[in-house]
């Protein structure tokens, strides 16, 4: 039975994957190394201090984890800011259709708050969400169930009655691990991503049948 759904944002909401890596590669360029957009793939759905730690180790960077991610945040947020980008196809319609049916909603996103609260402002849907959290706010970032369940508590909902939405791997793991049902959806611009462990495979946010969760 239906009673809570929680959105990730990237990849989900807005098609922001093309902006990360494009961010992220500048900011490596801006450190004076190299990282390809295949590279960054294997790190969607995690959040900043996690991926950048990572990143750090294998690239022998000399730069403090706290500047990097204030230097690569920055850019992201002006460069969000510039985009005519518009939310993914069918995300009004189906924000629209759960609130008719009185369901409370969620965003559980790996991005910072700031750039979770940028794209809520550009689309004009911060209103819509009953609750927000960052995977930076929790004990561990995805693939840790953390921030799903956080967001669940937030909610008031049980975690077995959540639905979710993602496109990552680790955001798919994440979802699991809290007892959640999970749409995998398939978003090309979010690079190569298994999202096998999902409970549904979708193509279109469009495929997601509210009538059918009740």
């Amino acid at each position: 039975m239906l009673k809570g759904f929680i959105f990730d944002m990237d990849g989900v909401i807005i098609d922001s994957e093309p902006i990360h890596f494009e961010t992220d590669m500048q900011t490596m360029s801006h450190l004076g190394a190299t990282i390809t957009k295949e590279e960054l793939e294997k790190f969607v759905g995690m959040t900043n201090p996690e991926m950048w730690k990572i990143i750090k180790q294998e690239y022998q960077l000399q730069q403090e984890i706290e500047d990097i991610i204030e230097y690569q945040v920055t850019l992201k947020v002006n460069l969000l800011r510039a985009s005519l980008i518009e939310p993914i196809e069918g995300i009004r319609e189906l924000i629209s259709t759960l609130k008719k049916h009185r369901i409370p909603l969620g965003i559980a996103s790996s991005s910072p708050r700031v750039f979770i609260e940028e794209v809520l402002r550009k689309f004009d849907l911060i209103s819509s969400f009953d609750c927000v959290v960052s995977g930076e706010e929790v004990e561990q970032g995805k693939p840790a169930p953390h921030v799903y369940l956080e967001a669940a508590a937030m909610l008031g909902v049980e975690p077995a009655s959540c639905v979710v939405v993602e496109d990552a791997k680790h955001g798919v793991a994440a979802a699991k691990a809290a007892g959640m049902t999970c749409f995998g959806f398939i978003n090309p611009n979010s690079g190569n991503q298994d999202l096998s462990k999902a409970d549904f495979i979708i193509h279109s946010i469009r495929d997601i049948k509210i009538e059918n969760l009740m």
